[in-house]
């Protein structure tokens, strides 16, 4: 939070320290969804991110992505799925109640 202190926009760039976990909301239309679902993969694994989040409201999913032995190993939760999480262990939060907070 504090490399971001003050600016307008979140953005990580090179010569910041990478954050623990990094949530993305996939926006509308099939080219966002390509940059959110593949691209992302090769930009976070450059930065070194051991955890992002793809929150998929269209599909009503959360992917969560760790990093695990050089590479990200991803799990999709649906509805009342229990989102896990190595970055925030003690989460106790369903896919259904995330998209509920949000209206």
């Amino acid at each position: 939070m504090a490399a971001i202190a003050g600016a307008t926009r979140a953005t990580i760039t090179r010569d910041m320290p990478p954050p623990a976990l990094v949530v993305e909301v996939v926006s509308p239309g099939e080219e966002n969804r390509q940059r959110d679902y593949r691209y992302k993969h090769t930009e976070y694994a450059a930065r070194a991110i051991a955890e992002y989040w793809i929150v998929d409201p269209e599909q009503r999913q959360v992917t969560v992505c760790q990093w695990v032995e050089g590479q990200y190993e991803d799990t999709v939760f649906r509805e009342g799925d229990a989102i896990c999480s190595t970055v925030v262990p003690k989460l106790e939060l369903t896919v259904k109640q995330l998209f509920a907070a949000g209206q």
